[in-house]
């Protein structure tokens, strides 16, 4: 009866993928209950050998066990064991002959299991038991071989795919050092040097490399722990990088540099990228994913996002299967399992550039365009750039043969005079992707800026005169419009609707440029299914804050931004269609549009908005992630509209008022978080600072920031109240004279 449970589980978890896993199809489960990891092929693919723990089977501590591929559904009973079952074990890899398996194990130390670590600080903790030796076993998990025989840890032992070289870690040199011997065990040599834990290496398909986890500390604190921990056999495996070597020592390099613990890597087929298990991206909580990354750390893009454990990934030897951990699917809290998945091939147009992404933002928000101020010579200059860019892509130009969308418009340089109107013109730069569909997406962001403070638009006081780059604001944006059309353009994919990609000008100025295309865009695309607005998407806080805005303007919108939102992402829903930037224009249109913003700074419309402060994981993550949802949405029959309902009137509700500061629009639910605040306004003036949490005006309380527009707009100028903000987790009252 057993059996056949498992079987019918099994059954139910042969998965299609999950749609933003687009590299795994066809994921099934192979085992069931208990912890199962470090599964690895063997040299023709047909079975696997991995470690097991699963006390309700008698399986106390890890043990190996071998599993035939070639049956169709599998069960407990069909695992096999390898390893004595004595002590524990570790870290295994079949022989170049398929018919011998090696691996490491305590059992020479001792029969029981040994004592697991033990942490007196909450630190997690990896033993590294110095009764472990290798050994080799044939399958009827007979010992024929003990390879090491040395005082001390070695373990993590693999066979290089030329069956000519085993490299394993050990403390034999007094440090946790990567070793290469002889695939009989002779011509030992020690490969590295650096003080930290090298370990968990594996061969480039060619045998001429090794990629592993190296933890490095650099501190003097940081040293000092790890010294400590090692002399108790221990490692607190918290901050790890991916470096590579050759067989024979030479060439160390580091090849990511992303903080926290980035282990369990496996080179590709074409042994020019890594896969790997990290949890870089994590801000709270337990969450490891595998990623993928170019050998020489570039283009990093996330493979796994369902369950909060992926690792221990290896290609099979055809490069068509992988093999992976996970606790996805478990039917007990801490239950790891193994899946296997066919391997699909990314699309190398559909990798969002990072370099393409930074030569735009450097070029747009540099001094030569002077802050790109509607009608001035340096948003000239940059529209010829992105209709440069466009045509460079083949894109269609919107306007017959012009890119170019020229309008103009009138504009109020002094607000205190009604009579002060002056004449302005802009240029709004459109291409589109003709997929002969009956579908149109509109991809957009504002490419403009204040220029010099000639509109007086600055949060600066007394700024006139000094460029103001807007390397955010929105130079970010139209970075991520301009390579999403690349990616769009230049993939294998012909997609089922058309793309408009609009960079408006004339938004700091009132959203002019998109008005003015919202209002032609349905003579020549009848069907305009939705409008993705990308507005200040370029400095990511360390909370990993995004909003995304418009999401209650079509009722299919938020399971796709919840389903598709980037690992470790805390990512704010606002429904309303109406907010301070282009998608408006459109959703007056009675268009689904969605806006994507990482919230406002210190340096908002300031002459600080400039390149070297744009958060460039955040911009690449971000662009991924819309292209992602536009993926999604592409696919759909139809995006219905809704309205939005009372909430849209709070994104810009009438006040007489102003307190002088900058909001963070993530909604924490504890009151209005302070990104900054203006020099000489009221909050200033009170002794308000940024980091504050603003959680009442008067007998009005804030919850977010709509209830901070709703508190100001029953204020009039002159008004004295008292605020209450939260700093530093304590209750502070202030005077505001509003």
């Amino acid at each position: 009866m057993k059996k056949q449970i498992f079987t019918f589980l099994l059954t139910l978890t042969i998965l299609g993928s999950f749609a933003q896993e687009k590299n795994l199809k066809n994921i099934k489960q192979l085992t069931f209950g208990g912890d199962n990891a470090e599964a690895y092929f063997s040299p023709n693919g047909k079975s696997l050998t991995l470690q097991i723990t699963n006390p309700q089977f008698g399986i106390q501590c890890d043990q190996i066990y071998m599993l035939d591929l070639q049956k169709e559904n599998h069960s407990p009973e069909d695992l096999q064991l390898i390893s004595t079952g004595l002590g524990r074990t570790t870290c295994s890899f079949f022989m170049p002959d398929g018919k011998h398996i090696l691996y490491a194990s305590t059992h020479e130390g001792g029969h029981a299991c040994p004592a697991p670590p033990k942490s007196t600080d909450g630190k997690y903790l990896w033993a590294i038991y110095p009764e472990y030796d290798i050994y080799i076993a044939d399958l009827n998990g007979k010992v024929v071989k003990q390879l090491t025989n040395e005082p001390g840890y070695d373990a993590e032992a693999v066979v290089s795919p030329d069956g000519k070289k085993i490299v394993f870690t050990s403390t034999r040199s007094g440090d946790l050092e990567l070793w290469i011997m002889d695939i009989d065990g002779s011509n030992l040599k020690q490969l590295t040097n650096g003080l930290g834990y090298d370990g968990g290496a594996f061969f480039s398909h060619d045998s001429k490399k090794l990629v592993f986890r190296s933890s490095r500390p650099k501190t003097t604190e940081a040293i000092a722990e790890y010294k400590d921990l090692l002399s108790k056999n221990l490692v607190a495996p918290t901050e790890m990088e991916i470096y590579t070597i050759n067989i024979d020592g030479t060439n160390l390099k580091q090849v990511t540099h992303l903080g926290k613990a980035n282990w369990a890597p496996y080179f590709h087929p074409s042994d020019k990228k890594i896969i790997f298990s990290s949890n870089h991206h994590s801000t709270r909580g337990y969450d490891f994913q595998l990623f993928m990354i170019d050998e020489n750390g570039e283009n990093l893009r996330q493979i796994t996002w369902e369950s909060e454990f992926n690792a221990f990934p290896m290609f099979s030897p055809d490069g068509k299967k992988l093999v992976f951990s996970s606790n996805r699917q478990q039917s007990k809290p801490r239950e790891t399992n193994v899946f296997i998945a066919d391997w699909v091939e990314t699309d190398e147009e559909e990798i969002v550039n990072n370099n393409y992404l930074k030569n735009h933002i450097s070029y747009l928000s540099s001094d030569e365009l002077e802050g790109r101020l509607t009608g001035s010579k340096g948003e000239k200059k940059a529209s010829k750039y992105l209709a440069k860019e466009f045509k460079k892509l083949g894109l269609k130009p919107y306007n017959k043969n012009s890119f170019l969308q020229e309008f103009d418009y009138k504009i109020r340089l002094n607000p205190h005079d009604s009579l002060s109107v002056t004449k302005n013109n802009g240029t709004n730069v459109i291409g589109y992707i003709d997929n002969n569909a009956d579908k149109t997406i509109v991809i957009g962001a504002h490419y403009d800026h204040i220029g010099r403070n000639e509109h007086h638009n600055s949060t600066k006081p007394n700024s006139y005169g000094e460029i103001h780059n807007g390397a955010d604001d929105n130079a970010s944006g139209v970075a991520g419009v301009l390579e999403l059309a690349r990616m769009f353009s230049q993939n294998k994919t012909k997609e089922n609707v058309n793309y408009v990609f609009a960079l408006f000008s004339g938004e700091e100025d009132g959203l002019i440029g998109s008005k003015f295309l919202a209002e032609s865009l349905k003579n020549h695309f009848s069907n305009v299914v939705a409008m993705i607005n990308m507005d200040m998407i370029g400095r990511l806080n360390e909370n990993k804050s995004l909003v995304v805005g418009g999401v209650g303007t079509s009722t299919v919108f938020e399971k796709i931004i919840e389903k598709n939102k980037p690992a470790g992402f805390n990512v704010t829903l606002e429904n309303t269609g109406i907010g301070p930037s282009d998608h408006t224009s459109f959703y007056l249109k009675d268009i689904p549009v969605l806006f994507f913003f990482t919230g406002t700074h210190m340096d908002y419309h300031k002459p600080s908005d400039d390149e070297e402060k744009i958060n460039y994981y955040g911009v690449r993550a971000i662009v991924d992630y819309i292209f992602r949802v536009t993926n999604e949405l592409t696919n759909l029959d139809t995006i219905p509209f809704t309205k939005t309902k009372a909430e849209a009137g709070k994104k810009t509700p009438k006040f007489k008022v102003t307190l002088g500061v900058m909001p963070d629009y993530t909604d924490y639910g504890d009151g209005l978080h302070i990104d900054g605040v203006t020099e000489g306004r009221p909050a200033d003036k009170a002794g308000i600072l940024s980091g504050d949490i603003l959680t009442q005006i008067g007998d009005c309380t804030i919850k977010e920031v709509y209830g901070y527009m709703e508190c100001l707009s029953k204020l009039s100028a002159g008004d004295e109240r008292e605020v209450t903000v939260i700093r530093n987790g304590k209750e502070i009252k202030l005077k505001v004279i509003f």
